[in-house]
């Protein structure tokens, strides 16, 4: 009965985080408009928030004025790039705030239903670290997406620098032509050439949300010709060939290591599925792990084990290309 307890104010801590999340990112140009005017010391009326009405909007109106102090702290910078990164429009001072108010908020229910202190800690932590392990997946997720896309935008550039466009307008295009992600992130930059930022400050802060290898390649070949001059056309062609190369052979690559990715994907989720099946089935030899002090060890030891081999499995067919 715990342990169910545990899973269901597990998940409904983890929908009450979501439910923060999504509803934050319907601001996502307010914030990062609104941001900028702030440091120009530039007062608009119409970035000011409206009095909100649901619960969610009077939530995450408190938790932005509760963040409000921490947004420039620099001990918030390196959450905020990894947000950006996930495309999850929030400061890293909010997301935070929302993290801490939904670990209290499920920790006191879980010890109202268990008087458990343990297990109410227990569920508590997984919070985070689920969350922190759903922003890792979702940056992998948009760094492959990007890099996918990267290829045929290098074309498309290239093309509309040799029909007469400058490099901002060939960006433009990017942005309104293709699809998300590259067409966000070149959007952004755009956004962020036209509030003042300079050209090459721009692609370098890209480059940093970005996080990708072929990415600050171009970025590289861009800066570059901009200082010495050249045909940045063909200079992108020979960019935009490598990277389709590298793909392919990712892909092929991703083929052949998919048994390996599988096996450790059920080393992982194995001992789990049958710790819940054996709840179910015997559950008072199975709490027996949990009460007795061997039985403890045995599970963290079998725990540690088991993401060791997790691990070893995943650098085994993480090739690099």
């Amino acid at each position: 009965m715990i342990l169910l307890a545990a899973l269901l104010m597990s998940i409904f801590g983890l929908l009450l985080l979501l439910l923060l999340v999504v509803y934050s990112r319907k601001q996502v140009n307010k914030i990062d408009i609104s941001r900028i005017l702030r440091r120009q010391h530039i007062v608009d009326a119409k970035f000011k928030k409206a009095d909100t009405k649901t619960l969610v909007e009077r939530l995450y109106g408190i938790v932005q004025e509760i963040a409000k102090p921490l947004v420039d702290r620099r001990i918030f910078e390196g959450l905020d790039l990894k947000l950006k990164q996930a495309d999850i429009q929030i400061a890293g001072a909010e997301f935070f705030i929302i993290i801490l108010f939904v670990v209290l908020v499920t920790g006191i229910l879980m010890y109202m239903l268990t008087i458990n202190f343990l297990f109410s800690v227990v569920t508590c932590w997984g919070i985070p670290l689920f969350a922190w392990i759903l922003i890792l997946l979702r940056i992998q997720k948009r760094k492959a997406s990007f890099t996918e896309q990267l290829g045929d935008c290098l074309v498309t550039v290239a093309n509309a620098l040799r029909a007469g466009y400058s490099f901002q307008q060939a960006m433009e295009v990017i942005a309104k032509e293709m699809e998300p992600p590259i067409s966000q992130e070149f959007s952004r930059t755009f956004t962020d050439v036209k509030m003042g930022i300079t050209l090459e400050r721009a692609l370098e802060q890209m480059n940093q949300r970005v996080d990708s290898a072929d990415f600050s390649l171009v970025v590289t070949a861009v800066l570059i010709q901009r200082e010495v001059g050249g045909n940045l056309a063909q200079i992108l062609d020979s960019i935009s060939e490598t990277i389709i190369e590298r793909i392919r052979m990712k892909r092929e690559i991703h083929a052949l290591t998919a048994q390996g990715r599988m096996s450790a994907m059920v080393l992982l989720a194995l001992p789990f599925a049958m710790g819940i099946f054996m709840y179910f089935a015997n559950p008072d030899q199975f709490m027996i792990l949990f009460e007795d002090s061997f039985g403890q060890i045995a599970v963290i030891v079998a725990i540690v084990l088991n993401i060791i081999g997790f691990i070893i499995i995943r650098r085994i067919v993480d090739i690099e290309v």
